[in-house]
């Protein structure tokens, strides 16, 4: 007997969210802004003009946007750069190219790369836990760059500079140039010794099997440094695996596209399959409006090459990204165009003058719940909380929550060296910290009485 077979209903006018996409996948014409209207397309297409014409200070800005950039926006940005940026202004203008000018002010690639003042939070713009190396990355060096923080895996950072500098930056105590409220630190070591400094360590280390190599940026690492450095890499028996971190690949996707820097990704392709040894790039994208054809064509080169994956780590952050509507668009314009696997999204860490980007964990968890079912499950990604002194937990892992006063409690199964040697290590409870503002009214009471106590 045959199943009575029903109707299905599948009107996806129903559904939370649409699909196909309405957003075209297109490089936004360039011409349409004053100071890029008599750009060839053979110049926009080169790395080379792209870093002469980067932007770095809101002159230069204003020079590219014209009347677009308002008055009152401006003058915006200009206290923001005063009293409130912990990073100076670096934007590609393959990166401005991105922002709807019509609409600058709420403009999500400008929110999180141009930040003005009346964004920031006001009673608290910075939560009163902030530090300035929240995951204390610098405490576990191992040797000066060389993040040794998880058993089996480590951050090699090689340079402390970008393509581009983004509001949030997590490692805004390194990275960038100074600002008049953040006095930037410095490696004290030349990129040579350095770097050989960090082989000589990972040679005598076996325990050791997966190396993210960042920054900074690895766009900004000469191909004729990073390619024997990766190179060298692979000549260690215990290296299984290599990540190449670039957000360079969004806002500046024709360096990936120059023939010197694919002759050395090829070169390095080559040696990893004959190595039996993974790798793949990593880059930072954190709204659909960034990813266009070019960003398309240098993720297909670098995988036509031989790498394993593109994948894209990006950061929660409010007003760009923190919508299930903004997160499955931003995802499914990966998947269906650029080839770039969603990987991870982590929760913006609790650095200073950040809280207006930074989302609560059960906003975390609300958007994890709403975005399952519409992708691939391996396309579908995790909202990560990178907690201080324990690392990547998935958004649903803490042992315990108090959401009155926005405490989030967490546990590790293993030992970072900073407690190497703390019999109580594997014990302790970490905590991480939700804004201010999303709190009830105790909890924030609660932060108010706690930060007079502080200032006193």
């Amino acid at each position: 007997m045959k199943p009575t077979l029903k109707p299905v209903k599948a009107d996806r006018a129903g559904q939370p969210f649409r699909y196909p996409l309405k957003r075209e996948y297109a490089e936004p014409d360039w011409r349409r802004l004053p100071g890029y209207k008599n750009v060839t397309v053979k110049e926009w297409e080169s790395a080379l003009w792209q870093r002469q014409n980067t932007v770095k200070n809101l002159r230069e800005l204003k020079a590219v946007l014209g009347g677009f950039l308002e008055d009152e926006l401006l003058a915006d940005l200009e206290a923001d750069q005063r009293d409130w940026a912990t990073m100076s202004i670096l934007m590609p203008p393959q990166m401005i190219n991105c922002m709807a000018e019509r609409d600058l002010r709420h403009d999500p690639v400008r929110r999180y790369m141009l930040p003005a003042a009346g964004d920031r939070h006001p009673e608290w713009p910075s939560h009163p836990m902030a530090s300035r190396d929240s995951l204390h990355e610098s405490e576990m060096w191992a040797v000066e760059g060389l993040t040794h923080r998880y058993p089996t895996k480590v951050l090699a950072e090689l340079t402390a500079t970008c393509p581009q500098y983004c509001g949030h930056c997590t490692r805004m105590d390194l990275v960038g140039l100074s600002t008049p409220q953040v006095k930037k630190g410095k490696f004290q070591l030349p990129a040579k010794e350095r770097f050989e400094k960090i082989l000589e360590y990972l040679r005598k280390t076996p325990g050791v099997r997966d190396v993210v190599v960042s920054g900074g940026d690895i766009a900004n690492v000469p191909m004729a440094q990073l390619e024997p450095f990766v190179s060298a890499l692979m000549d260690i028996p215990s290296i299984r695996d290599i990540r190449l971190a670039s957000k360079g690949l969004q806002g500046l996707p024709q360096h990936f596209l120059q023939d010197e820097v694919l002759r050395g990704l090829e070169r390095l392709a080559r040696k990893a399959r004959q190595r039996n040894i993974d790798i793949a790039m990593h880059t930072h994208i954190n709204c659909a409006a960034q990813v266009t054809p070019l960003v398309g064509r240098a993720a297909r080169k670098i995988l036509d090459l031989g790498f394993r994956d593109v994948r894209n780590q990006g950061v929660l952050l409010r007003g760009v990204n923190g919508t299930a509507q903004a997160m499955l668009e931003l995802c499914f314009m990966l998947v269906d165009h650029a080839r770039i696997m969603p990987y991870y999204f982590y929760m913006c860490d609790i650095i200073p003058n950040c809280e207006h980007w930074r989302m609560s964990v059960s906003e975390a968890q609300s958007l994890q719940h709403d975005i399952m079912g519409y992708l691939p499950g391996f396309a579908t990604p995790r909202v990560c909380c990178d907690v201080p002194f324990v690392g990547k937990r998935w958004i649903h892992q803490y042992a315990d929550y108090d959401r009155i006063k926005g405490v989030s409690y967490w546990t590790k199964n293993y030992r970072t060296s900073i407690e190497h040697d703390d019999p109580e290590a594997l014990k302790r409870r970490y905590e991480y910290y939700d804004p201010v503002y999303t709190l009830p009214p105790e909890g924030v009471e609660y932060w108010r009485r706690h930060k007079n106590q502080a200032s006193r």
